[in-house]
């Protein structure tokens, strides 16, 4: 039996893959869209990160398909409704990079609230910045407000309670009375109240026709004046040039995204040049702990479903 593997995959999980198969381990093809297509002709399975579009055009092009095993857990770039109909498993790596996303979370919420972290070349040029750093805030006691509360934003939680910060949620397929909510000692609050009362929301939310542009100009509007925004699910749940503005006019303190709309960001984005803005190329989930647990993760179910569970 075959494997495609379109994107990167840790090297000790592909060697344990080609103990048992025959494996193609091009992480190029992830470029190369004619080339991705006319090899997967022969895959009986296809291994790929959020950028390999496994569409129509693809299914189509891999009739031997059975499995797709998705380095990661977002899957919008997976045609879920055409892999059900041909009964090809679909294996996201769920959970095992929770604890990368919940660090970059708040290492970067951590950065915006302090803004003390952008004056190296300054001090390293003899200036002496001090009166205007010196009104960082402390994370202490002020509210996190995380939207989405699946298996990241629940352990990001966890580090932000370990700070002494008070933590709020919201999420759609959590009423109120779930033990959720009492088990982690999280509140719930409806989206807007939570926006108004969080010194900083962070997004972990899959891309759906219900949560694209969720944070509009009308919703960011509501967030409170000095609060952070940061992104690590999908890019298109932000409206960007709305961003742009609530940070350019100093609604919000500053945000960090490490999704966008459009990846690679496109040269020209309304987010260049923004203050107080991080910008990272969805790595969030992206760690050499990360890396081996997601890609062992995705072996062994790849495995499981070409073999039936015969080992």
């Amino acid at each position: 039996m075959h494997i495609l593997i379109s994107e990167f995959m840790d090297a000790p999980a592909v060697d344990a893959l080609r103990q048992r198969f025959k494996v193609r381990y091009e992480p190029e093809l992830v470029e190369q869209r004619d080339a991705l297509l006319a090899a997967a002709a022969d895959a009986d399975a296809l291994i790929v990160r959020n950028r390999s579009k496994v569409d129509a055009a693809l299914l189509q092009a891999a009739p031997r398909l059975r499995a797709v095993g998705r380095l990661g857990v977002g899957l919008d770039n997976i045609d879920l409704d055409g892999c059900a109909a041909r009964n090809i498993a679909v294996i996201p790596a769920t959970g095992a990079n929770a604890r990368a996303v919940a660090e970059y979370v708040v290492g970067a919420m951590l950065m915006l609230l302090r803004g003390a972290y952008g004056s190296t070349a300054e001090v390293a040029a003899g200036a002496w910045p001090r009166n205007a750093l010196s009104q960082g805030l402390e994370a202490h006691n002020r509210m996190l407000g995380i939207v989405g509360f699946g298996g990241i934003g629940r352990l990001t939680a966890s580090l932000a309670q370990g700070l002494g910060m008070r933590v709020a949620g919201c999420d759609a397929a959590l009423p109120p009375d779930h033990p959720a909510w009492r088990e982690t000692g999280v509140t719930a609050l409806p989206l807007d109240e939570l926006l108004a009362q969080a010194d900083a929301i962070t997004l972990h939310l899959p891309l759906t026709p219900g949560t694209r542009r969720l944070m509009d100009a009308g919703r960011i509007a509501r967030m409170r004046p000095g609060a952070v925004l940061i992104n690590t699910s999908r890019g298109g749940i932000v409206d960007e040039a709305a961003l742009a503005d609530a940070l350019r006019t100093g609604h919000l303190r500053g945000a960090a995204l490490d999704v966008f709309e459009q990846e690679p960001l496109p040269a020209g984005s309304p987010l260049a040049g923004a203050p107080n803005l991080i910008l990272t190329p969805h790595i969030a989930g992206l760690t050499q702990e990360a890396n081996t647990r997601v890609s062992d993760m995705v072996a062994a179910g790849v495995t499981m479903a070409l073999t039936g569970g015969d080992r």
